[in-house]
């Protein structure tokens, strides 16, 4: 892998059309604080602009922790108004993963606790090894998830299950993610990369516009009636139907050969 640009928080490598950013602050469990938020921020702006990127895997050195919340002792020290800034900053960091226009992968290789969740739920997918640990546990110091967690949750695992996340603060373990649906995949932590690269390589052989196209259609569509998600649809559908890839999809089908698609 190559190492093309980087962030003091992060290390970012390119390989095969995928980008892997591994936040890089082991010292605090990968905390979230300000300046992690806006090197994240920086490194998908440029990720979502970069046409040999096709997929972006998003972890945390080493096998103990994801990413867990805020910066304990740097947001003991904000006034509302900053807290309120912080909580804006995350979550547009958290809007630009969810609208990336690629698929990012989650890659959960320990503790994903607060804002580490929350930037889990962002994610397109999530591939969690087994001895991961997820939770909102602010509640329990006097606060709420503010980087999204009280909206993607919800529509994520349901009102009910994710109020008990929320307002209980408790652990949960990979096992228990799996079954509500708040994870996709348990796999052995020595095989949790080349899990996510594996199902990116095989996302990245279909068309790129129309992996776009796909994925503005499910996250757009969450937030609307089903009648104007299935109008979306079919916008979406005319507009994919028009790209030249499909016009090649549809040639190499037609001649039982694999296509070359080119985003165009």
């Amino acid at each position: 892998m190559t190492a093309p640009f980087s962030f003091d928080t992060l290390l970012i490598e390119k390989e095969d059309q995928i980008a892997k950013v591994t936040l890089n602050r082991t010292d605090v469990l990968n905390a979230l604080d300000r300046q992690t938020i806006a090197d994240l921020a920086a490194a998908m702006a440029e990720l979502r602009t970069d046409d040999a990127i096709r997929g972006v895997i998003l972890t945390g050195v080493g096998d103990t922790a994801f990413a867990v919340g805020a910066d304990i002792d740097e947001l003991s020290r904000l006034t509302a108004s900053e807290a309120e800034a912080m909580a804006r900053e995350g979550q547009a960091l958290m809007d630009l993963i969810e609208s990336l226009g690629k698929p990012v992968i989650a890659a959960l290789n320990g503790y994903a606790i607060g804002g580490g969740c929350e930037l889990a739920l962002a994610c397109t997918m999530r591939i969690a090894a087994e001895h991961a640990r997820l939770a909102q546990p602010e509640a329990r110091i006097g606060l709420i998830p503010g980087f999204g967690g009280t909206q993607r949750l919800p529509r994520l695992i349901g009102k009910g299950r994710a109020l008990q996340i929320i307002l209980s603060g408790d652990m949960i373990d990979a096992q228990e993610a799996y079954r509500i649906g708040l994870i996709d995949e348990i796999v052995p932590k020595d095989k949790l990369i080349g899990r996510a690269e594996a199902l990116l390589w095989t996302i990245s052989t279909n068309a790129p516009q129309a992996v776009r196209f796909a994925l503005e259609a499910v996250n757009s569509g969450m937030d609307m009636t089903q009648a104007q998600g299935l109008e979306l649809e079919a916008a979406l559908f005319g507009r994919a139907a028009a790209t030249e890839d499909a016009k090649e999809g549809a040639a190499a089908f037609l001649a039982r050969r694999k296509p070359r698609f080119t985003g165009q």
